[in-house]
């Protein structure tokens, strides 16, 4: 068998050798200076992609006194929304050039969140950014005092977070207003867990925009994200006969929804119209495709790291900023069928 050959990695000095430049450009280059020409920045990088050289981040780190690295707090990641707000703050992270280290929750309680952080700064990460969409996030954020900065994902009321939110409230202002202004007066909801910050910000939204139609609120179906609650939510609301239209909390449950109307004998939209919350790539291919309301988490994530550099760089702000999500509207939604 053949002894294969391992060789040391390039280094800087390779690479500075092998364009004719000195080990200072090379570092220029690589942290973008402005003060180098375009055909010495061209040398330079052929011999980069040439030798596959790769920064060694260790010992930039011992000089830098930065790991390049922030770590991303998440829990409940198999559902759709954290997951894709995690992999909307990953891209942004690459984009800025950051490593991104993740750790999820196994249960959301004070002290599992404080070993979280721990956990973190003895990686010496140089941000934090928190993807726990519950009440019990904020309220322990507000006791921990942090040596560096930290974005929470989700709407707080302490000035003293950094905080990245999508504007719920708009969110299912969008999605209702659409229904009343197809002509609809009966309108349900089937909510995902009320402690769920989105998922309370969503009912509050249903509720105001109805309050301000002048039409009921009492149709309020307690979800739990599944496609099986979507499912009892929608068997219930066709057994009743009473609602011409449902909101669902999100895409699964609308999902449900759609198949338990389907084996009630309902059609969608000239029965009952549906909208669902998130525009996971599928709503598209439903039958019919469902109208939904896209969150924008690749926006989302790129406002969580513009904060967290803005706060590395300047110290904690303790600001906001708020993505407006848009109605996407399919097939699934239509005036109420005057024969119901």
């Amino acid at each position: 068998m053949p002894i294969s050959e391992i060789r040391r990695p390039p280094v800087m000095e390779d690479v500075a050798k092998l364009a004719g430049v000195s080990h200072q450009t090379v570092s220029r280059v690589l942290n973008a200076h402005p003060n180098v020409s375009p055909l010495t920045r061209e040398r330079v990088e052929k011999a980069i992609a040439e030798l596959g050289y790769r920064r060694n981040t260790a010992a930039r780190s011992l000089v830098t006194r930065q790991s390049q690295t922030i770590g991303v707090l998440g829990s409940d990641m198999s559902h759709y929304g954290p997951a894709n707000t995690l992999l909307g703050v990953q891209q942004a992270a690459r984009d800025k050039g950051y490593f991104v280290s993740v750790a999820s929750l196994g249960e959301v309680t004070p002290a599992a969140i404080i070993d979280g952080l721990e956990y973190f700064m003895m990686q010496s990460v140089d941000g934090i950014v928190v993807i726990v969409p519950h009440e019990a996030m904020f309220e322990s954020l507000s006791t921990i005092s942090m040596a560096i900065p930290l974005v929470a994902v989700g709407f707080g009321v302490d000035e003293r977070l950094s905080v990245a939110a999508v504007n719920q409230r708009m969110g299912a202002s969008l999605a209702v207003q659409h229904l009343v202004d197809l002509g609809h007066t009966a309108i349900a909801h089937v909510a995902g867990p009320p402690d769920w910050i989105d998922a309370a910000a969503r009912v509050d939204g249903w509720r105001r925009t109805l309050a301000q139609a002048g039409l009921d609120d009492s149709m309020l179906i307690q979800g739990d994200w599944s496609a099986e609650s979507g499912y009892r939510a929608g068997m219930e609301l066709a057994a009743a006969g009473k609602a011409t239209a449902l909101f669902a909390a999100n895409d699964q449950m609308a999902l449900g929804a759609l198949r338990a109307f389907s084996e009630a004998g309902l059609r969608v939209p000239q029965d009952v119209s549906l909208v669902g919350y998130d525009d996971q790539p599928e709503a598209a291919y439903l039958v019919p495709p469902l109208t939904t309301v896209n969150q924008g988490f690749q926006e989302l994530g790129a406002r969580c790291m513009q904060m967290l550099l803005f706060d590395m760089a300047n110290g904690h702000s303790g600001a906001s900023s708020v993505v407006n999500p848009r109605l996407v509207v399919r097939s699934s939604t239509a005036a109420p069928n005057a024969g119901r």
